[in-house]
């Protein structure tokens, strides 16, 4: 399997200028190639097959760069080209923008020329970049490619993929049936409720610094455009919103973490999250809760320990049936947040699906 270290860089400013060099260009050719194979499928009704090696004779800039990156703008074209004739649903690929796309490319380990060592990068062109390495690499990980890719805050990060052999000490369980599970139910405000109680409340990231971002927000609205101010304030506001990001992930890996030790099984429910985003006006607190960015962290984070992420039917009662006696209300109203069972079991209404979701959970398990 693959897993991939995240670490800041620290480019000096010939290496930024570069650096800029490579995106302008990969943006370039992903452009330029893409409007020749839509002008071809236009002309003949074929595909266009194209390389990087065609344009350099007639954009001798693009020598200036890592050749291995425009490489991988032909892969991430075709790939992409291809998808929309496979899926149509995917949509068909747009042009990058320089103003709207993130700045980013990949480059391949080819005879020893990427490594990392003693604060120091090497990568193709670039020679040594300082990096702020904050976590070991174990020896036996194979590095495959680096993603160099600069935020709009004007930071640079280099993401390494290691292709990793499986742990042979990883947890096996032959039965479920006296697992630890635990169930997982959506809630709107601190993101979710657990079966267990756990001690974790989401802060809510984005609304606590809504009224920084909009003050941040409004003095870039009364700057000119393309003015040394407006690029200075425009960066501000960058930041907010990256020390938002940031924040958030910070807690949602150190939760997802701490399920994947302690449990060997958890369960959620599989709701669309986009769809939940657009209806009831409740976009941005569902954005800001991340609970699609959480279910998705804790499935790798549990697949590497050999454990199981169970996803329940979305039209699953969990709400409606008691987790005592198991007997399901004809209906229950998004304001009742009590939940009250003839059987006497009186509890709060997520708690009771969470718990209702464990035991399903636990049923398909051992099924």
């Amino acid at each position: 399997m693959n897993r991939a270290f995240k670490f800041r860089i620290y480019p000096t400013k010939e290496q930024e200028v570069l650096l800029a060099k490579t995106f302008g260009c990969c943006r370039f050719l992903y452009n330029i190639m893409l409007a020749d194979k839509i002008s071809e499928y236009k002309a003949n009704g074929k595909m266009l097959k194209n390389t990087p090696a065609i344009y350099k004779k007639e954009y001798p800039f693009l020598k200036e760069v890592d050749s291995l990156a425009l490489a991988n703008v032909q892969l991430h074209l075709e790939t992409a080209y291809k998808n929309f004739f496979r899926t149509p649903a995917v949509g068909f690929p747009k042009f990058k923008s320089k103003h709207r796309n993130h700045n980013s490319y990949t480059t391949n380990v080819v005879n020893g020329n990427i490594s990392i060592q003693a604060g120091k990068l090497k990568l193709p062109k670039l020679k040594e970049v300082r990096v702020k390495q904050h976590r070991e690499i174990p020896d036996n990980y194979v590095l495959k490619s680096v993603t160099v890719s600069r935020e709009p805050s004007g930071k640079y990060y280099a993401s390494l993929l290691y292709e990793v052999e499986p742990s042979e000490n990883q947890a096996k369980f032959m039965s479920y049936q006296d697992a630890r599970i635990l169930g997982i139910d959506y809630a709107m405000h601190g993101m979710a409720v657990f079966s267990d109680n756990l001690g974790s409340v989401y802060e809510g990231y984005m609304r606590k610094a809504e009224e920084k971002l909009a003050r941040e927000q409004r003095r870039l609205s009364h700057c000119q455009i393309g003015s040394s101010n407006y690029q200075k304030q425009k960066r501000k506001v960058a930041l907010c919103h990256e020390k938002v990001k940031n924040q958030r992930k910070d807690y949602i890996h150190k939760l997802t973490r701490r399920i994947a030790e302690e449990y060997d099984a958890v369960g959620v429910e599989d709701i669309d999250m986009k769809a939940m985003s657009q209806c009831l006006n409740f976009g941005k607190s569902v954005m800001d809760n991340s609970y699609g960015m959480f279910r998705d962290i804790l499935d790798y984070k549990l697949k590497e320990k050999n454990k199981k992420l169970v996803k329940i039917d979305r039209f699953f009662p969990s709400s409606k049936k008691c987790c005592k006696c198991g007997q399901v209300k004809k209906e229950l109203k998004l304001s009742e947040r009590v939940y009250r069972c003839s059987c006497g079991n009186v509890m709060d209404r997520d708690k009771n699906a969470a718990v209702n979701i464990r035991e399903e959970a636990r049923r398909m398990l051992t099924a």
